[in-house]
C-alpha cells in the first residue's frame, strides 16, 4: 500500500479523457464559429455603412457578399435565431410591386415587415437585409421578412430562411440564355415549394397555366388566385403568349377569358385539365380617378374592395396576388384592406415619371415580350405623340440573346411615334427592329452612350411633351445614375 501511494497520482482513464478532449474542442468550435458570425455580422454592417457614406451604393448587395465570404452560414444563423415569419415572393414579372403591396397590407393590420426592397433578389441582396436588421445582441424586430427572390436564386434562398409562405406571380419567357426556357424555371420554383412543411402556404397564380400546375403532392397548403371578371380582358391570348397549350398533355388550351398575355380562364379539351377553383377571385376592375383602379374581390374572409393607384391590369393581377398573400399569412383585414394602398407609388423604373430639367420622362423597365407590351399599352393610352428612347444591352443580368424583341408588338407603338433615340450596348439590333416595325430611319437616331443618348432624347422634345424611355436592367440602372447624379431623383435604395 505504501509504495502503490507514493508510486504518483491518480491517473484519468482514457475514455474520461476522450470526453474532456472532445467537450474542450466543441467548445472550441463554438466559440470559432460565434466569432466568424460576430466578424461576418460586423464587416457587412460596416461595409453597407461605408457604401452609403460614400454614395457608391445603398449597401443592398455588397454587404451580404461580404458577410458571406467570411461566414457562409451568416443568413442561416439570423433567420434560426429569429422568431420573424419569412416570405418568398417569385416570379417573372410583377415581384416588387406585389411586395410593395404585400408589405403595405401587412402593414395595415398591424404587422412590422423588413423587406429588400429595393429589389436586390440574389443570395448576397437577401443576406444584406437580414444583416441589417439584426445584431450580435438582439434577432430581427419585424414580425415578417418579405423577400422578393430571383428565380435562378431561389434553390439556394429558401433552405437558408426556411419561408413560411412562397408566392408565385407568373412565368413568362425571360433572360433565355440565364434561366433557361420555361420549364426549366418551372422546376426550380416547384422544387422549392416541394420542400415545404405542411404549415406552410404555396400562393400561386391559379390563371397561370404553368404555375397552377405546380407541386400538386405537397404537403403546403395551397392558395390560388386570379381574375374572374368580364370587366376586363379579351377572348383570346395575344400572339406573345407563352403557355398555350396543357401542361399535362400539351394539347392547345381553350381559353374562356384572357387578362394578360396567357393569364386567365383556361380548360384543356383533351384531358380535362383546367384552372383551379380560386381562392382570391378579382370580380370587377373599375377604373378609378387618379389613374389606377378599384378592384372588387372575393375572398375566405369575405369581400373585399381595394383601391389599387397603379395603372394597368397586370397591377390588378399583382394587387391580387398581394390579398391572397396576407390571407396565407393570416393578414387579411377587411377593416383595413380598402385604402391599404393609399400610399403606394410605382417602384423604381416601373412607369416612375420623373422631372428632368424642365421636361418629363417616363422611365420604365422592360426585360421581356409580357413586360414590354404590358408597358407599350399603357403608353398608347396616354395622350399625344410619343417621344421615345429605347435602350437594350447584354450584360450577364440583361441576356444577350434579344431575338424575343420580335415579339414586342412595337408595330402598334410607330404611328404615334414623334423621336426616336435607340441606345445600349445592342443599339444598332434595337434600330433594326424599329426599323422593320415601321420607324422612319431618317428620323432614327442611334447613340450607344447612355448619357449622350439621354441628353439628345430630352432636347427632342417640346416642354409639354414627355420622353417615355424604355429600358432593360443595366440601362435603366444607368439612366437613373446620371439622374441621381443631376439631382432629378433620389437613390433607389431611399425609396
Amino acid at each position: 500500500m505504501h509504495k502503490l501511494a507514493n508510486s504518483g497520482r491518480h491517473k484519468t482513464p482514457a475514455r474520461t479523457r476522450n470526453r474532456t478532449r472532445n467537450r474542450n474542442g466543441r467548445r472550441q468550435a463554438v466559440t470559432a464559429e460565434r466569432v466568424r458570425f460576430a466578424l461576418a455580422l460586423a464587416a457587412g454592417k460596416g461595409t453597407g455603412a461605408v457604401t452609403r457614406l460614400l454614395r457608391i451604393g445603398g449597401g443592398t448587395s455588397l454587404p451580404g457578399a461580404v458577410a458571406r465570404r467570411i461566414d457562409p452560414l451568416v443568413l442561416r444563423k439570423i433567420t434560426a435565431a429569429s422568431s420573424a415569419r419569412t416570405a418568398v415572393i417569385l416570379g417573372s414579372n410583377g415581384k416588387t410591386t406585389t411586395c410593395r403591396m404585400l408589405a403595405a397590407l401587412t402593414k395595415a393590420a398591424g404587422i412590422s415587415v423588413a423587406q429588400n426592397r429595393a429589389g436586390s433578389n440574389l443570395i448576397q441582396g437577401v443576406t444584406s437585409l437580414a444583416i441589417r436588421e439584426a445584431s450580435l445582441r438582439r434577432p430581427i424586430d419585424a414580425q415578417l421578412m418579405l423577400l422578393e427572390v430571383d428565380e435562378a436564386a431561389v434553390r439556394r434562398v429558401a433552405p437558408e430562411v426556411a419561408p413560411e409562405m412562397i408566392l408565385v406571380t407568373n412565368i413568362f419567357r425571360d433572360q433565355l440564355d440565364r434561366f433557361g426556357e420555361l420549364y426549366s424555371v418551372a422546376r426550380g420554383l416547384e422544387a422549392a415549394i416541394e420542400a415545404l412543411p405542411a404549415q406552410a402556404s404555396a400562393v400561386l397564380n391559379g390563371d397561370d397555366p404553368l404555375v397552377a400546375s405546380f407541386a400538386p403532392d405537397a404537403a403546403a397548403r395551397r392558395v390560388y388566385y386570379g381574375l374572374r371578371t368580364e370587366s376586363a380582358g379579351t377572348d383570346v391570348p395575344e400572339h406573345a403568349a407563352d403557355t398555350i397549350r396543357c401542361v399535362r398533355c400539351q394539347h392547345d388550351l381553350t381559353f374562356h377569358r384572357v387578362y394578360v398575355s396567357h393569364l386567365g380562364d383556361y380548360e384543356c379539351p383533351r384531358c380535362g385539365s383546367k384552372r383551379p377553383d380560386l381562392d382570391i377571385a378579382v370580380t370587377e376592375v373599375y377604373a378609378s380617378p387618379d389613374g389606377g383602379a378599384i378592384v372588387t374581390a372575393e375572398t375566405p374572409v369575405g369581400i373585399v374592395q381595394i383601391n389599387v393607384p397603379l395603372p394597368g391590369l397586370h397591377n390588378v393581377y399583382n394587387a391580387a396576388a398581394a390579398l391572397a398573400g396576407a390571407f396565407a399569412l393570416g393578414a387579411l383585414e377587411p377593416a383595413t384592406v380598402h385604402n391599404a394602398l393609399a400610399g403606394l407609388r410605382p417602384a423604381f423604373g416601373r412607369l416612375e415619371e420623373i422631372k428632368a430639367n424642365g421636361r418629363l420622362a417616363v422611365l420604365s423597365f422592360v426585360k421581356n415580350p409580357t413586360s414590354y407590351n404590358t408597358t407599350l399599352r399603357m403608353i398608347l393610352q396616354r395622350p399625344g405623340r410619343k417621344h421615345v428612347l429605347a435602350a437594350h444591352s447584354n450584360t450577364p443580368v440583361d441576356g444577350e440573346d434579344f431575338a424575343w424583341l420580335w415579339d414586342v408588338d412595337i408595330e402598334e407603338l410607330v404611328p404615334d411615334l414623334a423621336s426616336l433615340v435607340v441606345s445600349g450596348t445592342r443599339a444598332e439590333e434595337v434600330a433594326m427592329r424599329m426599323k422593320y416595325a415601321g420607324a422612319g430611319v431618317a428620323d432614327m437616331r442611334v447613340i450607344p452612350g447612355r448619357q449622350a443618348a439621354l441628353d439628345a432624347a430630352l432636347a427632342r422634345i417640346p416642354p409639354d411633351e414627355p420622353l417615355y424611355i424604355l429600358a432593360g436592367y443595366t440601362p435603366m440602372r444607368e439612366f437613373r445614375r446620371i439622374m441621381q447624379r443631376r439631382g432629378w431623383v433620389p437613390p433607389f435604395w431611399a425609396e
